[in-house]
């Protein structure tokens, strides 16, 4: 079954940049209504006049989605304007890499899991009951491979993208009787601003020698996934290998995460 995306209001959040920006602009080329969410309003209105300027449609609509008030703000926003949400992509998100003990217990540690994992949490219980009424709707969860593999410096980015992957399962199961889908995609390293973020160089990070995919192929598999729906979509698809690995033979993956991933000398 092929999702039509023409006329379909697509709430966006993270929107300002990377996987969110570049999925905007290809919900808005297949004709859907785009609202970007996200705390840098100058950079999602510039591409909001990007896109009315190629005859899309689309607003911004400012939100941390750490802040409860912003949230509830941004929902009535949206539904003041275009009356429904069709399409949820939780995108916000971010990442500070470090080995646990370096990390910063407030900014490091209790936002991260806030946004990557609570705040996502509480947009889609904002959006949630207007689906329900209108029994139809897509929540698509951006998670990680780290949600199925944790590498060391990933322990709380790691710890939120698991919480993802859980949450995302138990939702699906929640509301499938409601005609709401619910997907997780879990994608690999890819050229956003994601690294300069994580409070290290990109260098430092376990998996910068594999092969990076770019923001906009991220994007174009998020509207992929929109317009055929399905539970998971797990990116580059070879990564399924590793996690079987991990799964059926930990002691080598640890052994192999040891050996490559990293930096600490044995005491």
């Amino acid at each position: 079954m092929t999702v039509d995306l023409k006329g379909k209001v697509v709430l966006i959040t993270g929107a300002s940049s990377g996987f969110g920006q570049d999925a905007a602009r290809r919900f808005a080329a297949e004709g859907s209504s785009v609202v970007l969410a996200a705390r840098r309003v100058e950079k999602m209105q510039a591409e909001v006049e990007k896109i009315q300027a190629s005859g899309g449609e689309a607003m911004a609509t400012p939100v941390d989605v750490n802040n409860r008030a912003d949230i509830e703000n941004m929902i009535k926003s949206v539904i003041e304007n275009y009356e429904r949400v069709d399409i949820l992509f939780n995108n916000a998100g971010f990442g500070r890499l470090d080995y646990f003990e370096n990390l910063n217990s407030g900014r490091d540690i209790q936002t991260q899991v806030n946004v990557n994992l609570t705040g996502l949490m509480e947009v889609t219980h904002a959006v949630l009951p207007q689906m329900i009424a209108q029994r139809s709707g897509h929540i698509i969860n951006m998670s990680s491979v780290a949600g199925w593999i944790a590498a060391p410096k990933y322990s709380v980015y790691a710890a939120s993208k698991f919480g993802v992957r859980g949450f995302t399962d138990a939702l699906r199961r929640e509301v499938a009787h409601y005609g709401i889908r619910v997907s997780g995609i879990y994608p690999g390293p890819a050229y956003t601003e994601f690294s300069l973020h994580t409070g290290k160089k990109s260098e430092t990070s376990p998996f910068s020698s594999l092969t990076h995919m770019s923001s906009t192929y991220v994007a174009r598999r998020v509207v992929e996934i929109a317009k055929h729906p399905r539970r998971r979509l797990i990116i580059p698809w070879w990564f399924q290998i590793a996690f079987w690995a991990d799964d059926r033979m930990p002691w080598l993956v640890d052994w192999i995460v040891r050996l490559r991933m990293t930096d600490k000398k044995q005491k």
